[in-house]
C-alpha cells in the first residue's frame, strides 16, 4: 500500500535512524565501561549489571511494543520511543549514582525494545512489495551503522582528555551523544504520517485484539518467526560481538591487535550489511538465509577446530570474519523482516512484539553464557563455537524445509504463503 503524503525516502529514513539509535545505544557502553567503572569503583559484578542493565529493559520494551503501536499506531510509538532514547541517554550522562545510571540504562534498553518491534513493522506497511526486503534491510544497516560508528565517537571523546578526564567526564559525553540521532528522529517524525495499512485497519486490529495470537491459522507464521529469531541470537553473533577482543585474545592475535580485529569486525558488519540490501529483492529471503546460514555452519565449525589446536592466527580472524559476513547478509536482517511480513495486519503488532522478546531473551542469555562456557576447563571455546555452528545447521534444515519464499508478495500474500506452507509443523 503507498504512502499518502510521506515519501518512501522519508520512512526508509526514519527507519534507518531507529535503527541507528539502536546500534548506538547497544555499542556505546563498550567504550564508557572501563571509565564508568572507575568512577563508580565498580566490581566485576557490577560492572557486568552496567553493561547487562540495557539488555534488561530491552525485554520489557518488546513486550509492551505491540500492544502500544496497536491501540496508539505506529508513528505515536515511535514518537515516545524516540524521546525515550534521548531522555534517556542525557540522563545516563548525568547521573550521580551507580543505582541512578542503571535506571538510566534500563530505560534506555526499554526504548530498544520498542524499536526493535515498531520500526521494521512501520518500513514494511509502506513499502511496496517490490523493494520492501531492500527498505526492511535499512533498520539492519541502520544498526551496524550505529554500532560501526559509535567506535568512533567512543575513540574521539576518548582522545579529547587523558584518563583523569575520561573518568569524570569522558564516559558521560559518549552517552550523551545519543541525543544528536535523537532529536533528529524526534524531527522527522513530526514531518511523518501514520501507517496507512494502521490506519486503515485500525478498526481489525482493535477487534481482533480478542483473537487468540496462537490460533491454529497463526500458529505456522509464529513458529517460523520465532526460530528464526532464536538462530539468530543462539548462533553466538552477540558472543562475538561483546566479547571479540576476549575471543581475539585467547587466540594468540595479542591485546593491540585484538582491537583493530575488533574494529574489523565491525566493518565486515557494515558492508555485507550493504549487500544484503542489494540483493535482498533479486536473491529472495529462502536462497540469501540457505546460503547465510550455511557459510555461518562451516565457518563457525573452522572457529571450533582452530581452537582445538590453541587457536589460529589470522586462520581464525578469517573463519569469524566470514560468519560475520553471512551473519550480516542473511540471518541478520531477514530476522527482523520476516517476521513484519508474514503476519496478518490484525496480530503484526504483538506478533512482532513476541519476536522481538524472543530476540532480546536470547541475547541475555548468550551475554550470559559466553563467558561461562567460553572459560570452563570442562568445555572451553572449541565446544562453544561447535555448539553455535551446530545452532547454525539446525537453522539451515529449519529453513530448507519449511521457509517458503516471500520476495515480492504483497503482505497479504506473503502471510498466505506462509500459512499454506510447505511442510508440516
Amino acid at each position: 500500500m503507498a504512502a499518502e503524503g510521506t515519501g518512501l525516502a522519508r520512512v526508509a529514513l526514519i527507519g534507518a535512524l531507529g535503527g541507528l539509535l539502536f546500534g548506538y545505544d547497544t555499542a556505546v557502553i563498550n567504550g564508557a565501561t572501563q571509565y564508568l567503572a572507575l568512577h563508580f569503583s565498580l566490581g566485576a559484578g557490577k560492572e557486568g549489571l552496567a553493561v547487562a542493565s540495557a539488555l534488561l529493559g530491552c525485554i520489557p520494551g518488546a513486550l509492551i511494543a505491540g500492544r502500544l503501536a496497536d491501540r496508539f499506531g505506529r508513528r505515536p510509538a515511535l514518537f515516545a520511543c524516540a524521546w525515550l532514547f534521548l531522555v534517556s541517554g542525557i540522563t545516563s550522562a548525568i547521573v550521580g549514582s551507580f543505582v541512578q545510571f542503571i535506571i538510566a540504562r534500563f530505560a534506555a534498553g526499554f526504548s530498544i525494545g520498542l524499536c526493535s518491534m515498531i520500526c521494521p513493522v512501520f518500513i514494511s506497511e509502506f513499502a511496496p512489495p517490490a523493494s520492501r526486503g531492500r527498505l526492511g534491510t535499512l533498520f539492519q544497516l541502520g544498526i551496524v551503522t550505529g554500532i560501526f560508528f559509535t567506535l568512533f565517537i567512543n575513540a574521539l571523546i576518548q582522545s579529547l582528555g587523558n584518563a583523569a578526564w575520561n573518568t569524570a567526564l569522558g564516559w558521560r559525553w559518549m552517552l550523551a551523544s545519543e541525543a544528536v540521532p535523537a532529536i533528529i528522529l524526534i524531527g522527522l517524525l513530526f514531518g511523518a504520517e501514520e501507517s496507512p495499512r494502521w490506519l486503515a485497519g485500525y478498526k481489525a486490529v482493535m477487534q481482533s485484539r480478542g483473537e487468540p495470537l496462537f490460533a491454529p491459522k497463526h500458529r505456522r507464521a509464529l513458529v517460523i518467526a520465532l526460530v528464526v529469531a532464536l538462530v539468530s541470537q543462539f548462533c553466538g553473533i552477540n558472543a562475538i560481538m561483546y566479547y571479540s577482543t576476549r575471543i581475539f585474545s585467547r587466540a594468540g592475535i595479542g591485546i593491540a591487535n585484538a582491537f583493530w580485529a575488533t574494529m574489523l569486525v565491525g566493518l565486515v558488519n557494515l558492508v555485507f550489511t550493504l549487500v544484503a540490501t542489494a540483493f535482498i529483492d533479486r536473491v529472495g529471503r529462502r536462497k540469501l538465509l540457505l546460503l547465510g546460514l550455511g557459510v555461518q555452519t562451516v565457518s563457525l565449525a573452522i572457529v571450533g577446530f582452530l581452537f582445538l589446536r590453541s587457536g589460529g592466527d589470522l586462520l581464525l580472524l578469517g573463519s569469524i570474519l566470514a560468519f560475520i559476513a553471512a551473519f550480516a547478509m542473511a540471518l541478520g536482517p531477514i530476522s527482523w523482516l520476516l517476521p513484519s511480513e508474514i503476519f496478518a495486519d490484525g496480530v503484526r503488532g504483538r506478533a512482532m512484539a513476541l519476536v522481538a522478546f524472543t530476540v532480546w531473551v536470547g541475547a541475555f542469555v548468550v551475554a550470559q553464557t559466553f563467558p561461562i562456557l567460553n572459560d570452563s576447563p570442562s568445555f572451553g571455546p572449541a565446544p562453544t563455537f561447535f555448539l553455535y555452528a551446530a545452532i547454525s545447521f539446525a537453522g539451515l534444515l529449519f529453513t530448507l524445509i519449511t521457509l517458503p519464499e516471500t520476495r515480492q508478495l504483497s503482505l497479504e500474500a506473503a502471510s498466505d504463503a506462509v500459512r499454506k506452507g510447505m511442510g508440516t509443523i
